[in-house]
């Protein structure tokens, strides 16, 4: 699987727009560090639903973009926010942080692209 679904982020060009989505992937890049920020402060404090809240906004926002995989390792740390576990939850920070990593890279490509 790619890092980014092109048919989701050709769509989202389409329905609002290569500028406009040009600025989103912006505000993402600004967002996304902070996010993960919450996660681990999370993680550390032993707070399930700060973790689920910050995993669901990773989740939703990563789809729109196409970063299925990454919104899959979102869901996966908001169904534990869910569950109310934390078991496991630093391996998948950890994955969710590289893959975001190649992420942000890909969406800077498909934009100057």
């Amino acid at each position: 699987m790619s890092v980014i679904d092109r048919p989701t982020f050709e769509k989202l060009q389409r329905d609002a727009g290569a500028d406009f989505v040009g600025e989103l992937i912006a505000a993402y890049g600004e967002e996304m560090p902070q996010l993960l920020a919450k996660l681990q402060h999370a993680l550390l404090a032993q707070d399930v639903e700060a973790l689920r809240q910050a995993a669901h906004s990773i989740k939703a926002t990563s789809n729109t973009f196409g970063a299925l995989s990454l919104g899959e390792l979102a869901q996966e740390l908001e169904m534990m926010g869910r569950a109310n576990t934390l078991e496991g939850a630093q391996e998948k920070i950890d994955r969710l942080a590289v893959e975001y990593d190649r992420v942000q890279h890909a969406l800077e490509d498909l934009s100057h692209g």
